[in-house]
């Protein structure tokens, strides 16, 4: 019997971005097959750095582009942040550590063909195109999420 793992990825602060991709490719390694639905902050980490735009956006989606994380490399910490001096400290002790970092999980994830999804309102309110996440990324509505987290064995909300 197949399980599922549904994760609704709400924040956009690195360490919680980090567990939830920890959680996801640990469960695709069990063979439990993965959904990761993206909304508001969470959006965040599956921006797609190099292809950001300005263009056909409002005033305040100009400005929530250009005041928001560019991409996962950007998030901030939850806690301890320090105007980026804490996140700097956590890479550090991760690279003691030889852990992987945010962006080998999110490879990891990608290479294990984990679906990632982003919400469409989400994306329309934080003024976001398409194509400014990293490919592959399809954008569904609320009701999708709710259909493949009613399918699935395990529901976490990060």
């Amino acid at each position: 019997m197949s399980k599922k793992m549904s994760l609704l990825m709400f924040s956009g602060e690195y360490d919680k971005a980090m567990a939830g991709l920890i959680l996801a490719n640990s469960a695709q390694d069990m063979d439990i097959e993965v959904t990761m639905f993206f909304s508001f902050w969470g959006l965040f980490l599956i921006r797609d750095p190099d292809k950001m735009t300005l263009e056909d956006k409002s005033l305040y989606e100009k400005i929530m582009s250009l005041a928001t994380p560019k991409g996962p490399e950007q998030l901030p910490l939850s806690k301890m942040n320090f105007s980026g001096l804490g996140k700097w400290m956590l890479e550090e002790m991760i690279e003691d550590q030889e852990a992987p970092k945010l962006v080998h999980f999110l490879k990891g994830a990608r290479k294990k063909n984990i679906k990632f999804s982003a919400c469409k309102l989400s994306v329309e309110i934080m003024g976001l195109k398409p194509e400014e996440f990293l490919s592959g990324v399809e954008i569904v509505d609320a009701q999708s999420y709710l259909r493949d987290a009613l399918e699935s064995d395990i529901q976490l909300f990060i």
